[in-house]
């Protein structure tokens, strides 16, 4: 973290500066859909900045959607196999990214339909959610949300991780969660989010959020 310097900034702005950066942004395959990830744990809600640069992008006349990665949870008999708390199981096999490839990256490839799957299983009723598909049309951004994206070499065109100091986390995480914590300590080890992200904000003060530019 030294070796990023962040300012101050309200969330307003920064969805709004976040929007105006994506109105301009080019896949590098030459895809029509540029694909966003906003990383970050449950706790340090990243899905409430990708709806928020939604809407920011909605003013500005380009749409997107917003497809958060708790809707491709595994059944929770494959994710809950070793255990409610397993934290290898939490960090490696809760989150189907066969199914994100196949019904959301895949699609939005050059060449690709367009036509991409919001959300394929809910975790609540385990079941299958049966949403319709969704066609993005030409120029559409996908602003993916979730845990742990920069790990699996998805194809995204921008990455924003939301950091929250290590404290942060652990008071802003639910206590029946705190065994996932484990899970974020090895993704820093292992991934560096803070350090690949393209644009990093930090949300330790949900109030007073601090960014890269």
């Amino acid at each position: 973290m030294g070796r990023v310097r962040l300012e101050a900034i309200t969330w307003d702005r920064l969805g709004d500066l976040l929007a105006e950066r994506l109105l301009d942004l080019k896949p590098a395959d030459g895809s029509p859909w540029p694909r966003i990830a906003f990383d970050g744990a449950p706790a340090a809600h990243p899905g409430d900045l990708a709806h928020r640069v939604r809407e920011a992008l909605r003013v500005r006349g380009r749409s997107a959607l917003v497809v958060g990665t708790e809707g491709f949870l595994r059944p929770a008999s494959v994710r809950l196999e070793y255990g409610h708390r397993d934290v290898e199981a939490y960090y490696s096999g809760w989150y189907d990214t066969g199914a994100l490839w196949r019904e959301v990256f895949n699609p939005l490839e050059a060449g690709g339909d367009g036509r991409v799957l919001p959300d394929l299983w809910d975790p609540a009723t385990d079941r299958a959610t049966r949403s319709p598909y969704v066609q993005l049309p030409p120029d559409s951004l996908l602003l993916m949300h979730g845990p742990f994206l920069l790990r699996h070499w998805f194809p995204f065109d921008l990455s924003v991780h939301v950091l929250l100091s290590p404290g942060a986390l652990r008071r802003r995480t639910p206590d029946d969660e705190h065994w996932t914590l484990p899970a974020f300590e090895r993704y820093e080890q292992e991934t560096d989010p803070a350090g690949t992200a393209d644009v990093l904000v930090r949300a330790d003060d949900p109030r007073h959020p601090a960014w890269s530019g």
